[in-house]
Order: structure tokens, then sequence, then C-alpha cells
């Protein structure tokens, strides 16, 4: 299953999962909030002439993203709920294909080259969507041979990695769809991928047990292949600073590199589980780890441990 239900936006407040609600966990407080209801019908509240916002109720949430006071919600049944963290009620909410095999499985929330916040969703339709954050609506459309299960914009918002059901992953121009680079040495299909802060350096996982970094100006090659221990590789991220990546598995194993060493030191966390999901703080200083399992359901937090002055650290 593809989960990445998880954000961190800041040491001290973290976006998960909880049955069918979404929480909002105060590290502080030590106590979580409800910040949206899925089990409830959701009624957005932006209407103008040609929207395409429907009622939703009893969305199953396959996938999330929280960024700059912005939550992106996806569904099993190609549901796309986005909610303003400062305010109340849902903005827009729709079903996004009435495609048989629908499940959204990917969203992110990027600027664009002139600043505008997008919404990009990756479905298993083949389809990749754009929308523009300021009414909702649907912006562009990219069409790809395969079921498209993760998509990441590039952090100058002009590139876009697609990942599916393909052992090939691919760089696309984010205005157009238009394929510049196809990334090869994967041996099944890709579910997750992530780039460095400085934009040249793009960390794709898949179900053939590794992690493998491009450096995007010679693609031809991966520069580094870093191995899991048992399940695919389910999400990756980067620290704000690009100094960790980490890699979640499917259930049990989260590993985290250091890419001072040129990700030849790591970490392993074992844990029980499945995994709901992995998100940095912005400060760099947690990592927080999501656990869905019925019975040991839970969230967990690793602090960043620094042994000298010269702050050479793990976690």
């Amino acid at each position: 299953m593809l989960r990445n239900l998880l954000w961190a936006t800041s040491k001290h407040d973290v976006y998960l999962m909880q049955n069918y609600s979404v929480m909002h966990w105060s590290s502080l407080l030590r106590r979580g909030k409800e910040v949206l209801n899925v089990a409830k019908p959701i009624i957005p509240t932006l209407k103008y002439p040609g929207c395409s916002a429907e009622t939703l109720s009893r969305v199953q949430i396959s996938t999330m993203s929280v960024k700059d006071n912005l939550m992106v919600a996806g569904g099993f049944q190609g549901e796309l709920i986005c909610k303003s963290l400062n305010q109340t009620g849902v903005a827009f909410c729709t079903k996004v294909t009435t495609d048989e095999n629908a499940i959204t499985n990917a969203v992110d929330i990027y600027r664009n080259p002139s600043g505008a916040t997008r919404v990009m969703t990756a479905n298993n339709d083949a389809q990749v969507r754009v929308m523009d954050a300021a009414n909702f609506a649907c912006i562009n459309r990219f069409t790809f041979p395969w079921s498209v299960n993760n998509t990441s914009v590039s952090p100058d918002g002009k590139m876009v990695a697609i990942l599916g059901d393909s052992a090939e992953c691919l760089i696309a121009d984010a205005q157009s769809g238009k394929v510049m680079s196809n990334l090869k040495g994967h041996l099944d299909y890709s579910f997750a991928s992530a780039w460095h802060p400085d934009g040249r350096i793009l960390a794709t996982g898949n179900q053939d047990t590794t992690c493998r970094l491009w450096d995007i100006r010679k693609p031809s090659e991966s520069i580094a292949v870093l191995k899991g221990r048992m399940g695919a590789i389910r999400t990756i991220r980067f620290t704000s600073d690009g100094r960790f990546l980490a890699m979640a598995e499917p259930a049990d194993f989260v590993h985290v590199f250091d890419a001072k060493s040129d990700y030849a030191v790591g970490q392993e966390i074992d844990l029980f589980g499945e995994i709901a999901g992995i998100s940095f703080s912005p400060d760099t200083e947690a990592l927080f780890v999501g656990v869905s399992d019925r019975t040991y359901g839970s969230l967990l937090e690793f602090n960043r441990r620094r042994n000298d002055h010269y702050l050479e650290c793990l976690f």
C-alpha cells in the first residue's frame, strides 16, 4: 500500500492520519486535535461558476501533503481534498477521476518559477494533474503509459520527477510535461522520490528494495545505490539542509544516511509495524515516524544527536 500520511511543519507540529481523521499533534502540549474528519460529508466552501468542487463523504485517505498553511489529501477513489489550515471548513474537494482504477497515489504542493502555488496529483489512471492553489482549477494534465505512483517537483519548480508502474523514472518539464530525461537502473516499479535542496540530486525509491541517487546533470546512470533491508522503498525525505536522507520501507525499517559521507554512513531504525510516513522537521532537529499498526499505532520522534562541537551527528 502506498502511504505518505505524516507531515511535520515544525519540530512541534505534526499532521497525521488516525482512522478517519487528520490530526494535528503538538509535542509542546503533548496532545492532538482533529483538523479534518473525512467520515462525515465534506462540503467545499469554494464556489464559483465552472468550479469542479463536489461534496464527498467517507473518504479513505491514501496520501497527503502539508505546506504553507495548505493541507492536501488524496483518496482511494480518486478524491482530492484541499484545506487551508488557518480557516474553518474545506476550501475544495472533488473526484479528479472517475476511472475504475482511480487511487490518488501522491500529492505535491509547490511553487512554480513565478512564485504561484500549485498542487500536483499522481493517479492510477496514468495521469498527472496540476491545479492552481488560488482557485483549484485544473490548469494542466499530463498522460503517461503507466499508472503514476509518485511525482515530486524540483526546488526551483522547473522540473518534475515522475515514477510509476515502470522500471524507468522520468524527469519532465513541470510546465509542459515534456520528458527531458529517462533514468534507467531500477529493476521494478517505483514508489517514491525526493529532491536534494540544491536541486541537482534526485533520489528514487523502488520495489527492488533500493533507493538510487541521480545527478540530473549526468542522468545516464545513478551515482549511488542505497539498499533497504526487506521491502520496497516507499517514502524518501531529505532534511532541509540536505545533510541527511531518510527512506522508509512498508514496515519495520527506516534508514537514515549522511550525505556528507556520500551516503556511506547510515543508521537503521528497527521498529515494529506498518509505516504510515516519515518526515523531518524543517529545522532538521527531529525525525518523525508514523506507525499505522492496528495494535501498536503510534507517532515516534527521533531527535538529532550532536556528538561534538563540529556538529557530527546521527539520529
